[in-house]
């Protein structure tokens, strides 16, 4: 789409390659009401003498590549190793992990009023944050999940009910209307395993009409030290967005699945930059938080307070901020 393209991701250490094999994929779209509940139902016929329609067998899904098999036990190698030196910690900060309303502020405006990437670089290992306005959605937000065909039955089980229960919390703390089923959707959320990520653009590009070619090439070919990603989009000279796209391997244990819908769908309302000096926090590369923390919930309750309003500078928020902080933390600086 025209416009403006802000990139944010869930990364790790740089991963030694695998063999590709490219290929076709198939896509199973899946939203959390259903699209029977939004869409209006035909007037059912009904004959005197109808046959009962024979029962259908569901249709497996196709299995899990070698390529993409490979990949999962990267991962959870990866996560097992994490864990053991005290990463991906689900507490959401203690006392070990201190701040106060200064670190706040300070960390609100590095986070939101920076951006992980300038405009136009989708190079994954080149990221420079750069100064940017304040941004964050001004309209409800319709998600929808689509997972690729390979993802199985369960895991979209499971994932679709981590979800359900999370947006849920954004949506309490942003004041945003969040919800899944609703159409059109304006924030796409694409769970897919590596074969079909690598031949996702077509999909991609009928989800998000006009997407830049070079930011379809950065999912394709994302390096499996970014675990997920999301991409928001805004209209020129606008600071609201318009649409949102989140990519989430499907290979990924459990824990580590949960961890990128926790901060993409998260980043995805506007907080784009990481800072390594923000802790407790997901808005930070190192990986020691899995979960949304006690700070980043106060992040996101400070980017939608009406004090704050898109397009204002770091320089012009950085009053406001800092009296939010304050409020918040009941001036404990």
């Amino acid at each position: 789409m025209r416009g403006r393209a802000r990139r944010r991701r869930r990364r790790g250490p740089s991963s030694p390659g695998l063999r590709r094999n490219r290929g076709r994929a198939a896509w199973a779209v899946v939203t959390l009401a259903g699209l029977s509940a939004c869409a209006p139902q035909p007037r059912a016929v009904v004959s005197l003498a109808r046959p009962s329609a024979p029962k259908e067998t569901p249709t497996p899904h196709p299995a899990m590549t070698p390529d993409s098999a490979a990949i999962a036990s990267y991962y959870d190698d990866l996560l097992a190793r994490m864990k053991a030196r005290g990463l991906m910690r689900t507490d959401g900060g203690g006392p070990d992990a201190p701040y106060n309303a200064r670190l706040l502020a300070r960390n609100f405006l590095r986070i939101a009023l920076f951006d992980e990437y300038a405009p136009g670089n989708d190079n994954p290992d080149k990221g420079s944050p750069t100064p940017d306005g304040l941004r964050r959605w001004a309209e409800p937000v319709r998600m929808a999940l689509h997972f690729g065909a390979t993802v199985p039955a369960d895991e979209r089980r499971a994932d679709r009910a981590f979800v359900r229960d999370y947006i849920g919390r954004l949506s309490g703390l942003t004041g945003l209307q969040i919800t899944m089923g609703a159409e059109p959707a304006n924030f796409h959320v694409m769970v897919v395993n590596e074969d079909e990520r690598r031949v996702i653009g077509p999909e991609v590009e009928r989800l998000i009409p006009g997407i830049d070619p070079r930011t379809v090439h950065a999912i394709e070919t994302m390096p499996l030290s970014t675990y997920c990603l999301v991409y928001t989009f805004t209209q020129p000279g606008r600071y609201t967005f318009t649409q949102a796209l989140a990519v989430i391997r499907g290979e990924h244990p459990p824990l580590m699945r949960q961890a990128c819908y926790e901060e993409e769908l998260a980043q995805g309302l506007g907080p784009a930059n990481d800072s390594p000096e923000a802790r407790p926090s997901i808005f930070n590369d190192d990986q020691e938080y899995a979960f949304l923390t006690t700070q980043d919930a106060l992040i996101l309750r400070m980017l939608y307070d009406p004090r704050l309003q898109p397009g204002m500078t770091a320089e012009e928020a950085k009053p406001v901020v800092e009296t939010l902080a304050s409020e918040l933390l009941d001036g404990h600086v």
